[in-house]
């Protein structure tokens, strides 16, 4: 019997990724195009679905079990009529319908992209064997997905696990979202650099990067150290919470802020010290991912593949 394979798609704010996965979660085919987030809903449509047709040819064309997507939201679930807030393209976009239609009589399931990393972490990575998995997102937001007693936990509209509107920060500051002190407001890559800009770092350099603040955070610059702290003190406080209520044993995280490493992650788990005092919370285990940028990939794809554990809706 042929093993199953999937089409896989992760739908980012500055590109696409599409890959064929097979049952074991390995990437058969694999490419990545830039999203074309001013554009057209079409010609984004259509930039995906080129994606799609190339990686399925590089595979060999081979019959595909169903089609599972990672898309940053907002959306509606399961429908995914998809708004993401970073590709102005698309507003209250079909997307699964749009596929469905394209893969008639396959299972076609798409997931907040965040939800999508987790799954992967829970399924083929630094989760795997753990009932109870916080995966998080650290980038330019803040997003997660939440593994309980071994299967994907969605909640009502599919945002169980929404880590980074978890308030660490009563009264700090603004979000987003509207509210004020949420993780996102402190820990993603635009509120370190504008935090670290207001403290005074690089004063001369308007142009310095995310990837400029991480680069000086691990040379012990100290205000680019500080920044990382905080936002790994901000994970911790919103790790210890989360933990408390759930009772997880894994917190897995990734995304770009988490490149920094050991400053972020030392920060973490010195929050955890102090905030996670509770016997059973204290046993939480905090690591980076394991699967890397493919971890949303792989994710979707299992929504198709051992949907049993990750796929409760229609």
């Amino acid at each position: 019997m042929t093993e199953p394979v999937v089409l896989a798609v992760d739908i980012g704010g500055t590109k696409i990724a599409a890959a064929v996965v097979d049952g074991d979660g390995r990437i058969v085919a694999e490419g990545r195009t830039p999203t074309l987030a001013q554009e057209t809903p079409e010609v984004l449509w259509k930039a995906l679905t080129d994606l799609l047709d190339e990686v399925h040819a590089d595979a060999g064309r081979p019959s595909p079990a169903g089609v599972g997507v990672g898309c940053s939201g907002p959306m509606t679930w399961p429908d995914a009529e998809v708004s993401p807030l970073n590709i102005p393209a698309w507003r209250g976009f079909p997307l699964r319908r749009r596929l469905s239609e394209r893969y008639p009589g396959l299972p076609v399931r798409v997931h907040n992209d965040a939800v999508c990393v987790a799954v992967g972490e829970h399924w083929r990575g630094a989760g795997r064997g753990h009932g109870n998995v916080l995966g998080m997102v650290v980038s330019t937001g803040v997003g997660g997905g939440l593994v309980l007693g071994g299967r994907l936990a969605d909640g009502a509209s599919g945002n169980a696990g929404h880590v980074g509107h978890i308030v660490v920060e009563p009264g700090g500051p603004p979000c987003p979202c509207g509210g004020r002190g949420c993780l996102e407001a402190v820990a993603s890559g635009p509120s370190l650099l504008r935090w670290a800009r207001g403290e005074g770092w690089r004063p001369d350099d308007p142009d310095a990067t995310g990837a400029d603040l991480a680069a000086d955070a691990l040379a012990g610059h100290r205000l680019a150290r500080e920044a990382v702290r905080r936002a790994g003190r901000a994970v911790g406080v919103a790790l210890a919470s989360a933990t408390h209520l759930c009772d997880l044993d894994t917190a897995v995280i990734g995304g770009g802020v988490s490149q920094v490493g050991a400053p972020l992650f030392d920060a973490v788990r010195e929050a955890l010290d102090v905030h996670a005092r509770m016997d059973f919370a204290r046993r939480l285990r905090v690591v980076p991912t394991a699967l890397g940028q493919s971890s949303g990939l792989i994710g979707a794809a299992a929504l198709v593949l051992a949907g049993d554990r990750y796929w409760t809706a229609g």
